[in-house]
């Protein structure tokens, strides 16, 4: 039996429709002019900016009162971030965007919902598969409107997908010694949208993200947490939007393999 909420079913046609106007018909067919770079390795399209300015509308009109903050948006005025402490919602455009501009998937389309640094609610879309991962805190995760429960791959040594692009050398290190003897490493999709869905559906068991974005991540953590798995800081603090400076957060397709993956980071496991 599928369940979509009223708010599901708005979002999910917002989604599908900025993707089938803006992204899918630019796939594989920008132009240069069409693809800047806001920094090293972090490409920005037309497609991102028209799919936020689509999304800032519609969601505005569905909640007047809901700020917004977009991942464009903030890279033109970081006092955007200032609204993450109150009711917004958070939108990454074009999630995997470098993906985008290569000609490859996976991307995706990531709107979350908040208020005071919680996530309540979460969208990821993937228009290829058009795949809704959605949730709403304290009732469970879904794939278009089937609740779903968090699955491990079932492999000995656990799948981690971990990037080491914004490592630094002694973090690497570290990686080395501490974590690659006892799992199975494999790169992360460079797509949040993606990499979520991989820990709840068999694919990857642990995740670990440097930058922790409120854009790529409040989403998928909720979404995660509510199937089962577990997304925490390292520490073990629950992830806040109102945070996003801060660096580290580790995702598992069950708690046990969160608990066992943190304690190796901390030292507390040979």
């Amino acid at each position: 039996m599928t369940e979509f909420s009223p708010l599901d079913a708005e979002i999910r046609d917002l989604l599908r429709f900025a993707a089938e106007r803006s992204m899918m018909p630019r796939f594989r067919a920008l132009a240069d002019e069409e693809i800047e770079m806001k920094g090293v390795d972090d490409p920005v399209t037309v497609v991102d900016r028209e799919v936020e300015q689509f999304l800032t509308e519609a969601l505005t009109r569905l909640a007047p009162d809901v700020a917004v903050v977009g991942e464009e948006a903030v890279a033109a005025d970081e006092t955007v971030l200032e609204k993450l402490s109150e009711a917004c919602w958070i939108i990454d455009p074009l999630d995997g965007t470098a993906n985008f501009t290569e000609g490859k998937e996976p991307f995706g389309i990531i709107v979350a919902l908040a208020d005071a640094g919680t996530t309540l609610a979460g969208w990821l879309y993937d228009p290829h598969k058009d795949r809704l991962a959605h949730a709403r805190k304290g009732e469970g995760a879904f794939i278009n409107g089937e609740k779903i429960k968090a699955r491990t791959s079932g492999q000995t040594p656990p799948i981690a997908a971990i990037s080491r692009l914004f490592l630094n050398e002694e973090e690497r290190a570290e990686l080395d010694r501490k974590i690659a003897p006892h799992y199975a490493l494999t790169d992360i999709p460079r797509c949040a949208a993606e990499q979520y869905p991989r820990l709840a559906l068999g694919e990857n068991d642990i995740s670990t993200f440097q930058r922790t974005l409120p854009w790529d991540h409040a989403a998928g953590a909720l979404w995660l947490n509510e199937a089962g798995g577990k997304v925490a800081r390292y520490d073990g603090s629950e992830y806040r939007v109102d945070e996003p400076s801060r660096k580290g957060l580790l995702g598992a397709s069950h708690p046990d393999l969160w608990e066992a993956f943190a304690k190796r980071l901390q030292g507390q496991l040979g």
